[in-house]
């Protein structure tokens, strides 16, 4: 009960779908070593195991999967598995996965237009199966597929398929690169609601631009909930960025600059100030590309200058940008908020309740989710002392564990 449901979402980078019979021993085998080599994590599809538990555990492996990559080879249309597989990563796609298509040795206007043996499979189907609208939901994701943007391999050659894999690497590379999970807690208790809650708030299928305000009081969490939504959500976003302690790291002009650096080297795809030719401008404001949709989190603000120092006009982001901000002041942005052109919200991060107090403090001190019997008097006392915050029930149970005199 107190592990987090975020915690399970993009478990892989990759999941790759294909035919084997067509593809296994020879292009796709080529990817999957590429990959592997390079410490992207995978899931490989191998055939074998097959039916309603592993169906299930197929379109959870697809869910839980940052990209998707399908290979079209000739027969993929002729598995039933492969067009069930296309019809869930279409699906994920719809959520924000990323999904790239490889059209090996077929046009991709065969399987758009479901013609030469794309067109044999579906009519093979459409005789045996009595379902109908099965068969057309795999029409329709092919449709969809062919329609996609993606890599036209059209030789057998292993020197060609060599620039061409390295082509699709650097892509994944890129998205891997730009998405390293930020949120490592041991113990999440109560931060999946609490993420929810936010989530609603920030609505980023809508196309407006919106800032949501995360404030409450010190060690409630503020930062860990802003690092378990950047975790979830940044990969749905064309640039993102998490600039920690952002009060300590204004103090100083070099701390002021490094925010600034780090600002711009992830928004703007590397570029750094020098490149921009500001690195000398200590009071240089970012201005934020009008076409690239992003998330950005500061984190531990306690000045209004602080944010304004950073995005300047908040009327330059593009549609669709979230921007989230960490306080401990609830009325920090006030004026701002009157101001800024954009949708605006606050949270306040409220304590964990008993039930979520026990179990955190449980799950430091006596590494397990319920007290020993012989204390439940003296939990009591430390949950009541703690007030819920998370910081205090964490210190004081990983304190007394794994003394024997509790």
């Amino acid at each position: 009960d107190s592990s987090s449901s975020f915690t399970h979402q993009c478990r892989y980078d990759v999941f790759v779908s294909f035919r084997g019979d067509d593809t296994r021993n020879n292009f796709t085998s080529i990817l999957i070593g590429v990959l592997y080599h390079h410490g992207i994590n995978i899931f490989l599809d191998n055939e074998h195991l097959r039916g309603e538990e592993i169906s299930y555990k197929l379109f959870e492996a697809i869910e839980s999967s940052r990209i998707s990559i399908i290979v079209f080879s000739k027969n993929y249309a002729f598995s039933t598995w492969c067009l069930k597989e296309l019809v869930k990563i279409l699906e994920c796609k719809e959520k924000g996965q990323i999904v790239l298509p490889i059209f090996y040795k077929v046009d991709p206007s065969e399987v758009r237009n479901q013609e030469g043996k794309f067109g044999e499979a579906l009519t093979k189907h459409e005789t045996k199966f009595k379902n109908k609208m099965e068969v057309q939901k795999w029409r329709i994701a092919l449709l969809k597929a062919g329609n996609l943007g993606g890599w036209h391999c059209k030789k057998e050659y292993a020197f060609y398929h060599y620039f061409f894999i390295k082509e699709v690497f650097e892509v994944i590379s890129r998205v891997k690169l730009n998405y390293t999970k930020i949120f490592d807690v041991k113990y999440p208790v109560g931060i999946d609601s609490r993420v929810e809650d936010i989530n609603l708030r920030l609505d980023i299928d809508s196309n407006d631009v919106r800032m949501v305000v995360i404030h409450g009081l010190p060690g409630i969490g503020k930062t860990t909930i802003a690092k378990a939504i950047y975790d979830l959500i940044a990969y749905r976003f064309e640039g993102s960025s998490f600039l920690e302690n952002v009060k300590e790291n204004s103090r100083t002009n070099d701390g002021k600059h490094q925010l600034r650096e780090t600002l711009c080297s992830e928004i703007l795809g590397g570029r750094t100030l020098k490149e921009l030719g500001a690195i000398k401008r200590i009071n240089v404001r970012m201005e934020m590309p009008q076409h690239k949709r992003i998330l950005l989190i500061l984190d531990d603000v306690d000045k209004l200058i602080q944010v304004t120092d950073l995005l300047g006009e908040c009327n330059c982001f593009a549609s669709g940008s979230r921007i989230i901000i960490t306080t401990r002041d609830e009325k920090l942005l006030s004026t701002f908020r009157e101001d800024c052109h954009l949708t605006y919200y606050d949270y306040r991060v409220m304590e964990l309740d008993e039930h979520e107090s026990r179990i955190l403090f449980c799950q430091h001190a006596f590494k397990r989710s319920k007290p020993k019997e012989d204390y439940l008097e003296l939990v009591d006392s430390f949950i009541h002392y703690a007030k819920g915050l998370p910081l205090a029930l964490k210190i004081i149970g990983s304190d007394l564990y794994p003394r024997g005199d509790i």
